[in-house]
């Protein structure tokens, strides 16, 4: 049951391991928006979650002014960076912690800003890179009887919405069910219907809050939740910790929202949101251009057309000793000038010593491909590549693609299949 628990938790992360290839694969396409804390917690507020109160802010002055509007000798400041481990993590210039608690005066909070602000903060899921601190949340100190966890995420097992909760919280729930499965608490919801009656009101009394006042007011919680959950097209909610104060009330104190990707067209307000200072600079150019843009460790950078495929071209680099530097994926209607901008991205990335384009050509046209590359050639470099370039087309017009390759004067290796496009690719960047 634990590593069931596991497994279906795992499909939330937002940071995935890149040391396998076909575990980058899977974040493809992109499904979901990430928001920072205060973001979400004001969208929970808007459907009737109770969070902590409080501002955020964007110059020091800023948090000692809403600091001041607490009233409260016990204060909490946060970063607001999109990275796990912010209370751990370390800013560049030597400040120590991305959340603070027990701040007791408004002079504090605003000499802590001062140093969070403007400042990237290292964490374990940052990397050594860190991400900017353009943004502190200020909040009261919400004082706790119990902790529990409480989320809403979409499971394939389920077909639908599936709760996860427990009556311990605080602490991550791959730890509560490594040390405890029968701890969490598993139950789905049909989507066509939304929350059964009563079925709120069962999913507090199991989570065994200390009054009865708590389970009531829980039970309004996780209806509120779960019309977040729909309202806005999420992919996830989570809230840890799900807190019990000394006077019956609950609070979502800290949480992180998820929303669908497909779903921005109707959800504008909450997308318009996304803060694109917390991304991959490369990925969000790939976005611009409706490409899907992975970074990865290795040296070899990989253009291609489909998910499916980009697995195989990176197996098969792997396979033959090379590494994947990253691989960007053109889609099914890809344009010239798209495939010209896939180049720039590709070739910005200061780690890649070679390119391999594997591209099999169904709706997609191998001599649109074929043309890109030549155009991007001499956009990006003015003429032949400046590092290997080996090209394997096969599909859909691939005779007038390999027409155009090979009377032109760009300077590329062409691949018969995938495994010799590898294997050349390999070659020529051990030889460069």
């Amino acid at each position: 049951p634990a590593a069931k628990i596991l497994n279906m938790l795992s499909r939330t992360a937002t940071a995935l391991s890149r040391t396998a290839p076909r575990i980058a694969v899977g974040k493809v396409p992109k499904r979901n928006l990430n928001l920072h804390e205060y973001q979400s917690a004001n969208i929970m507020r808007e459907h009737g979650v109770n969070t902590p109160k409080g501002g955020v802010a964007t110059t020091p002055e800023e948090a000692e002014k809403i600091a001041a509007s607490l009233n409260s000798d016990n204060m909490v400041i946060k970063a607001q960076v999109l990275a796990g481990g912010r209370g751990l993590g370390t800013f560049e210039n030597g400040f120590k912690g991305g959340v603070h608690v027990g701040v007791k005066t408004p002079a504090a909070i605003k000499e802590m800003a001062a140093k969070m602000l403007g400042q990237k903060l290292i964490t374990k899921q940052t990397g050594a890179a860190g991400r900017i601190c353009n943004t502190v949340a200020v909040v009261e100190t919400v004082h706790t009887k119990e902790e529990k966890y409480f989320a809403i995420l979409l499971d394939r097992a389920y077909g639908g919405p599936v709760v996860i909760a427990s009556a311990t919280g605080g602490v991550t729930i791959e730890d509560i069910a490594a040390a405890n499965p029968d701890a969490i608490i598993k139950e789905p919801v049909d989507i066509s219907i939304g929350l059964a009656p009563g079925q709120a009101k069962k999913i507090a009394e199991m989570m065994k809050f200390s009054c009865a006042s708590a389970t009531v007011d829980a039970e309004k919680q996780i209806e509120a939740l779960y019309q977040t959950f729909i309202k806005c097209d999420c992919t996830m909610v989570e809230v840890n910790p799900f807190t019990e104060t000394p006077d019956g009330r609950i609070v979502a104190v800290d949480a992180k929202v998820n929303f669908d990707d497909n779903a921005a067209f109707r959800q504008k307000a909450i997308h318009a949101q996304r803060d694109t200072s917390q991304e991959d600079p490369l990925d969000v150019e790939a976005n611009s251009h409706d490409l899907n843009f992975i970074n990865l460790d290795g040296n070899i950078a990989c253009l291609v057309n489909g998910a499916g495929l980009a697995m195989a071209t990176m197996d098969i680099i792997k396979l033959h000793g090379g590494s994947p530097a990253n691989f960007l994926d053109l889609g099914g209607g890809v344009k010239t000038p798209q495939v010209v901008a896939a180049f720039k991205i590709l070739y910005a990335d200061p780690k890649v010593e070679g390119i391999l384009v594997n591209i099999f050509g169904g709706i997609v046209n191998c001599a649109t491909v074929a043309q890109g590359i030549l155009d991007a050639a001499k956009e990006v470099w003015g003429g032949s590549p400046k590092v290997p370039l080996v090209v394997r087309l096969q599909g859909n017009n691939v005779e007038g693609a390999m027409e155009l390759m090979k009377n032109s004067d760009i300077k590329c290796i062409l691949g018969d299949d995938l495994d010799d496009g590898a294997k050349k690719v390999i070659a020529a960047v051990a030889a460069a």
